[in-house]
């Protein structure tokens, strides 16, 4: 059987480095997208470096032809890329921060969709994994443009799942509580990090649901809260 073709971005993030090791360990050929990504970053021979950002539309148009050239099909999207912003109320909100809100959790998701889901109908199969929040059905207090932005991600992949059941292709979205990054914990030094989710424990999932095993979930939101439940 051909290897399949996962493309992940973020790949070389706190949450990306488990979920691309953990795919190239289950046999999937990986091309790990990012700005700075290097094919050093991964000591495999099934891992392709795509330094590329997500900001426009022919940008992800570009990273995705890439791709497709060298490999002939993308099989999985594990979309990871996203960004947090927290400490102000609503009524406290600048436009600037609820935009780029939108543009680091939206905005580069719905951009490297259109730009992958034309290939995955051709084909006639795929898996798109993208991740979320637990912020985007349990909102709290100074964080109302991360939580909007991504539960807005989470109506795009379940909207993603309903108009591409037709042609072969799932769509679900992960919603981690806080996890266990070196970015979490340098932002958070006094949390207690017992109650944090372990990024491997979202990897294994996102390659469950890149498998066979998971071939009949879709436009489900996972939520993976940990103990912090």
């Amino acid at each position: 059987m051909a290897a399949k073709i996962a493309l992940v971005t973020g790949a070389d993030g706190g949450l990306g480095r488990s979920v691309t090791t953990d795919l190239l360990e289950a046999g999937f050929m990986v091309v790990g997208l990012a700005p700075k990504i290097q094919t050093s970053t991964f000591d495999h021979p099934h891992f392709t470096a795509l330094p590329a950002r997500l900001d426009s539309l022919a940008a992800a148009m570009s990273a995705v032809e890439t791709t497709i050239a060298h490999f002939g099909k993308i099989d999985v999207l594990a979309h990871l890329v996203g960004g947090f912003a927290g400490g102000q109320a609503v009524a406290e909100t600048d436009d600037a921060t609820f935009q780029r809100m939108f543009d680091m959790n939206v905005n580069g998701a719905f951009h490297i969709l259109r730009a992958v889901l034309p290939h995955m109908r051709k084909a006639g199969a795929g898996r798109i994994i993208a991740i979320g929040s637990r912020a985007a059905e349990s909102p709290g207090a100074s964080v109302g443009a991360y939580s909007a932005s991504k539960a807005a991600l989470v109506s795009l992949i379940r909207t993603v799942a309903i108009e591409n059941k037709d042609a072969g292709i799932t769509a679900n979205v992960i919603l981690p509580g806080t996890m266990d990054t070196p970015a979490n914990r340098k932002a958070m030094p006094d949390a207690d990090t017992s109650q944090w989710v372990q990024p491997a424990s979202v990897a294994s999932l996102i390659v469950w649901l890149a498998g066979e095993a998971g071939k009949d979930v879709t436009s489900a939101a996972i939520p993976v809260y940990g103990r912090g439940l």
